[in-house]
């Protein structure tokens, strides 16, 4: 065995000792558990990341909703879509939805999955609440400190002990939610506002946002401005925060976007001053306009709940089929191909471990289709290797040696792979971009099937068969030569 072909060996299987342990933590930290139980010191357990499972595997809730966008202009009607999924995005993932999956289709309807959501109606209840904008001012210090003194009161306290607190409804509001400590709701809401809009100051070409009230508004905020003067406007939607102050790429409690309040503003106009960038201030103008002028959703148009024992059935009867066609495609290759066709079969398993790996890596969701997309990928993959066959059974007829024939066939073979994958991965893209959600996760999981195919046929097969052209195995030319 030459020392290229060893090095490369070495690299084939440390990538797939890695996937392996990647994609199955669970055998390996109880390995790691036997192992740690007779040495001095410990060795840690790897980390344990699930499968990002779709809402067919896992179970859920799926609604569609139509939009009412009679009221909403043509040119913007892209973007208040866009704002309305981006509000209901952030609405389900803080009641703690893991992966859910929103999607516009076509111009005016909406598709939300819920991954592991047992009640249609609260769902329902989730997405049909009206968005809410407010306007805060600071409390005064006397009362922000009372609250701080309350909290840091509760603080290791059981909730029997807390129930002995006196004077408890300082900290919470009517609706019985905990109180900010810093600022308080004025009588100023986003029914009052018009619009918001992003531009530039004209002499510091920085970005602003103009906000504009209904008349009614602009009295309220005329009297708020004119009282904090010299004060900051706390906003929020939803109870949080309007913009990720803080840049942790959440918006919750901890970021705040307080703009100051220079003078009394009379007329229902303002200009918000200070922002860091031009994308902050059209997140900004997003934002302002969900809490201002949220799209009528209505009830849903379609509902379906996919209990989680449908979802474990079907994810069964799917990964029973997928061995099931791996078994054939292996006991096809042994018999017709015999050594090539184990070696392309060890392969294919290599490259199976590999795909999972990279799918739970990047967080794809595995629904139905996608699983469907990873199956069919795995039988490319082995079609590459019957190419590349039949052309060293070409070479081998026509007097060359092993070896010579081994790479002349990969040589030959390479056109045909490289157009067929690369026309399948053109489908694939266009599925993608213009599919719904369950064709995405079927044309994702099929492109990155391919793209890793190629991997498995022209490195992994390859060396596997240069490896294996130089034993004793190679004399036996029975051995290489097809059945028929």
């Amino acid at each position: 065995m030459k020392k290229n072909q060893g090095w490369a060996l070495l690299f084939i299987l440390a990538v797939s000792a890695v996937s392996a342990a990647f994609c199955f933590p669970g055998a390996v930290n109880r390995g790691i558990t036997a192992v740690n139980a007779k040495l001095p010191f410990t060795i840690p357990s790897m980390a344990e990341k699930p499968f990002n499972l779709g809402l067919d595997v896992k179970g859920g809730v799926r609604l569609e909703y139509q939009a009412d966008l009679n009221q909403i202009a043509e040119d913007d009607r892209t973007e208040v879509m866009e704002g309305v999924k981006d509000l209901i995005e952030r609405r389900i993932n803080s009641y703690g939805v893991a992966e859910p999956q929103i999607q516009i289709i076509g111009e005016n309807r909406l598709a939300v999955e819920l991954p592991g959501i047992e009640s249609v109606q609260q769902a329902i209840d989730w997405i049909g609440a009206t968005p809410w904008l407010e306007f805060s001012e600071l409390r005064p210090e006397e009362e922000t400190q009372k609250i701080l003194d309350k909290i840091k009161e509760m603080e290791g306290k059981t909730s029997e002990e807390i129930a002995q607190i006196s004077d408890l409804e300082t900290l919470f509001d009517e609706q019985g939610n905990l109180k900010n400590p810093y600022f308080m709701p004025t009588e100023l809401t986003g029914k009052y506002l018009k619009s918001a809009r992003f531009d530039f100051d004209p002499n510091t070409n920085r970005p602003v946002v103009e906000l504009e009230f209904d008349q009614e508004g602009a009295k309220i905020f005329e009297q708020v401005t004119e009282r904090n003067v010299g004060k900051s406007l706390a906003i929020y939607l939803d109870g949080f925060a309007i913009i990720d102050t803080n840049g942790d790429g959440q918006i919750d409690n901890s970021d705040l976007y307080a703009p100051n309040v220079n003078e009394k503003i009379s007329g229902g106009k303002a200009v918000i001053t200070g922002i860091a960038g031009t994308q902050e201030a059209k997140t900004l103008v997003k934002r302002f306009n969900e809490g201002a002028l949220p799209v009528p959703l209505g009830e849903p148009i379609s509902q379906q709940k996919i209990g989680p024992t449908l979802g474990a059935v079907s994810l069964d009867k799917t990964v029973a089929a997928g061995l099931i066609g791996f078994l054939a495609i292996a006991v096809f290759m042994i018999f017709y191909y015999r050594l090539p066709g184990l070696l392309a079969s060890l392969a294919l398993a290599l490259y199976g471990v590999i795909l999972l790996a990279a799918f739970k890596l990047m967080g794809v969701t595995m629904s139905l289709a996608g699983i469907g997309g990873f199956i069919l990928s795995l039988g490319m993959a082995i079609d590459a290797n019957i190419l590349i066959f039949s052309r060293m059974k070409e070479e081998l007829a026509g007097g060359r040696g092993l070896a010579a024939a081994i790479e002349e066939g990969f040589v030959r073979a390479w056109p045909a792979i490289r157009d067929g994958n690369f026309t399948t991965i053109a489908v694939a893209l266009i599925l993608f971009f213009l599919g719904t959600s369950f064709v995405k996760g079927f044309a994702a999981t099929l492109i990155w099937g391919i793209l890793l195919s190629m991997y498995s046929a022209i490195v992994v097969t390859r060396t596997f068969l240069r490896i294996f052209s130089g034993t004793r195995l190679g004399k036996a030319v029975w051995l290489w030569k097809p059945l028929f």
